[in-house]
């Protein structure tokens, strides 16, 4: 396939991806995901503030803030890359871009042990299916840590993904009651 063609059938994997999730959306939990060997004395976490039919990370995000590690979430740039702030876990130091919440404060350079990315679909060879803006695999191809898609139960197939040169894979994918690696 061209670029032209990937991109397209990119679009409409979206579009249908994101019904799809809206239509099963179920309000669960991921915070399982801390009791894997992956996140063992691990110092430095990225996530991110879900949104709308995202699995939900509030959770998540309070019970790595209580553990004491450092969690980092994004901020995106108008070059449409992605920063990183940490965050102590205060809403008031979020505020609204569009749709979504993002951190108010300093950006760092840290190394990441381990980052919690959004996805709309994962294939069985850790290819993930984002928003469509590039911004988190931008992300992804700067680092070393090990990454993580949360997605709902049925979001993970085994059908291969469209794939561009610049796709980023994942590790592994999360479900509310399962870790899949790739």
């Amino acid at each position: 396939m061209t670029k032209d063609q990937i991109s397209i059938v990119k679009s409409q994997l979206r579009e249908q991806y994101r019904r799809d999730r809206k239509a099963r959306f179920i309000q669960d939990s991921w915070s399982h995901i801390l009791n894997i060997s992956e996140f063992a004395n691990k110092k430095n976490i990225a996530s991110y503030v879900s949104y709308e039919y995202e699995p939900d990370t509030s959770d998540l995000n309070e019970k790595l803030i209580d553990s004491g590690v450092s969690l980092y979430l994004p901020r995106l740039l108008k070059n449409n890359d992605l920063e990183w702030v940490k965050w102590n876990g205060e809403p008031a130091n979020l505020r609204r871009s569009g749709k979504v919440l993002e951190p108010i404060g300093e950006s760092e350079i840290v190394e990441l042990d381990v980052i919690i990315t959004p996805a709309l679909h994962i294939d069985r060879f850790g290819s993930r299916l984002g928003q469509g803006g590039g911004s988190y695999d931008r992300a992804l191809a700067r680092s070393k840590a090990w990454k993580v898609a949360l997605v709902h139960p049925g979001e993970v197939t085994s059908e291969p993904l469209p794939v561009s040169e610049f796709d980023q894979k994942v590790n592994a994918a999360a479900t509310p009651t399962v870790v899949i690696r790739f």
